[in-house]
């Protein structure tokens, strides 16, 4: 298998653990230490370890135990890049349902994510 196809097989692993909210299976994925630019840590890169990953995805799940990401495309990028397109939906504790179109650009370094650039409109 090559590169692409390497860490195209990450990104698929990454949100198969995403959606069976499996977080540690899922931060696993990641470098011990991963840079993340995500509107919820404000406008900076953030560095979080493996287990500061998976207790964000723990108390957002929850918050929302039906949290859901569904992949529209995946689009490899050179042999260390991978976007992919998303849409999150999940149903708020007062029993409103949200959907949020997202995308997000993984860095693949040494067969792990160690870059997670998020984007999505907070508005």
């Amino acid at each position: 298998m090559n590169a692409e196809n390497e860490n195209i097989a990450i990104v698929r692993k990454m949100y198969e653990h995403f959606n069976e909210h499996h977080w540690e299976n899922m931060a696993a994925l990641y470098a011990e230490t991963a840079d993340f630019k995500d509107p919820s840590f404000g406008q900076d890169i953030v560095q979080q370890t493996r287990e500061q990953t998976a207790q964000k995805y723990r108390e957002m799940g929850e918050i929302f135990p039906d949290l859901y990401d569904e992949i529209i495309a995946i689009y490899p990028s050179g042999e260390q890049h991978v976007i992919v397109e998303f849409v999150s939906s999940a149903t708020t504790p007062d029993g409103n349902k949200w959907t949020l179109p997202i995308c997000t650009i993984f860095s693949i370094e040494n067969g792990l994510i160690a870059k997670d650039f998020t984007y999505y409109d907070r508005s």
